[in-house]
């Protein structure tokens, strides 16, 4: 992909990155979350999931083509007093509105163009086609526009769509959702005694190389500080103060950075070096340095705030590397080439789930309370499938973009919950 956000993301299973952290995912108190209730105990999940009688309709693909990713369902009805069932925050206090038209109107930007005609031709739900897809999310927008609460919108939702729903990774429709966000970084366009890492363009004879490609450690050395003395010489883009960073920003796919003389601008994925993404906080975990129970984004950082020389053991365990091109302070790009819109976009496998889509997703999701801690809420929120990622793989996996910056960050690196994904399409 030429992504921006599109990365390597989260956990082992990684391709090559063509496409969207990581830390984010590797971790996460997985099994305390595996039984979590997503709903009140008066309308608990058994609602949310594949009703029983659809999952045996499909039985019979599920073992004789194993491809059946979309069921077809009705719109779940809401329960009284259930609020996570709706999308309540498009029409509070500070309405979120415009920020879900704006991504609408960038996934019917890209359903324009050739690649778009392309993914759909071969796109294997046959019901789901780009010109339903583009008349659904144009029907929405309207809906979005008049209705002026959360659950009249839901109501016309129920009378004029359809709903597919992920299998997920268990046939039922349960959904692993991790988040990633657009981390922001001080860096410099000319190496420093401060400024010493570098993150580099995409060499412009990488399809010439000899196969297998070089891995990191042949790539930039140990310390990370070795690539001038090989193929990496002379494509340096710019300069961080912190070998992590670097390293954070090729997981994540892209960055913001800020430049000593306080402008700012952007990097966005320009290629790989064709190896699968391996998880230093797996590592570290394999390595007995931290339980897997309980580890998060904030813990493995502390890790190596405390061991700076040990992140010269695990990054060079990673064989990938990232390429980047700066895109001067265009926003963060998902696999489709639009601009992705935080709270608004999901990354999927792209392979599997229709690109552009409108969605619904049910999970669990941490905010900040009033008093600055992190809480965690049930929450339903229509989003647009733009994004993909290396470890974003199968039908129950979902990645959330959650914005720019720290904050986005601090709740990307303890999002690890699991829920459900829908699409919607018109009758």
């Amino acid at each position: 992909m030429k992504n921006t956000l599109t990365r390597l993301r989260k956990f082992n299973k990684v391709i090559c990155i063509s496409l969207p952290v990581v830390l984010s995912i590797l971790l996460v108190r997985m099994q305390s979350l595996a039984h979590r209730e997503l709903s009140p105990p008066e309308c608990r999940v058994k609602k949310w999931n594949i009703p029983v009688s659809l999952t045996a309709e499909n039985q019979n693909v599920f073992t004789q083509k194993q491809k059946a990713v979309l069921i077809q369902r009705l719109p779940v009805t809401c329960c009284q007093g259930d609020t996570s069932c709706l999308d309540e925050v498009l029409y509070g206090e500070i309405p979120d509105k415009k920020a879900l038209v704006s991504a609408i109107a960038r996934s019917l930007q890209y359903l324009q163009t050739a690649n778009a005609v392309a993914a759909y031709q071969n796109y294997q739900v046959a019901e789901i086609k780009r010109d339903r897809v583009i008349k659904s999310l144009k029907r929405f927008r309207e809906l979005l526009l008049k209705t002026n609460s959360a659950t009249e919108l839901h109501q016309a939702i129920e009378r004029e769509f359809v709903l597919y729903q992920s299998v997920g990774k268990d046939t039922k429709g349960s959904v692993l959702f991790t988040a990633y966000y657009e981390p922001l970084y001080a860096t410099s366009r000319v190496p420093t005694a401060e400024y010493r890492y570098p993150v580099y363009r995409l060499p412009p004879d990488l399809n010439s190389w000899s196969k297998p490609h070089p891995t990191r450690l042949e790539l930039e050395g140990v310390d990370g500080l070795q690539a001038a003395k090989g193929k990496l010489r002379g494509l340096e883009l710019f300069w961080f103060r912190d070998r992590l960073e670097p390293y954070l920003a090729q997981i994540e796919g892209s960055a913001r950075l800020q430049l000593p003389d306080g402008t700012q601008t952007t990097i966005g994925y320009a290629g790989n070096n064709a190896y699968n993404y391996k998880s230093i906080g797996r590592e570290l975990v394999n390595d007995g340095k931290l339980p897997l129970e309980g580890i998060t984004m904030p813990i493995i950082l502390n890790y190596f705030q405390k061991h700076p020389q040990e992140l010269n053991i695990y990054i060079p365990r990673d064989r990938s590397f990232v390429f980047f091109q700066e895109n001067h302070g265009e926003p963060a790009q998902g696999s489709i080439n639009v601009p992705l819109t935080a709270e608004r976009s999901i990354a999927t496998e792209k392979s599997l789930m229709p690109p552009g889509a409108l969605a619904l997703i049910h999970t669990s999701i941490p905010f900040v309370n009033p008093t600055g801690k992190m809480e965690e809420r049930i929450v339903s929120r229509y989003v647009l499938d733009q994004d993909t990622g290396g470890a974003i793989k199968g039908a129950g996996r979902v990645d959330y973009f959650l914005g720019t910056g720290k904050l986005a960050g601090d709740r990307a690196g303890v999002t690890v919950s699991n829920g459900q994904l829908f699409y919607l399409l018109l009758k």
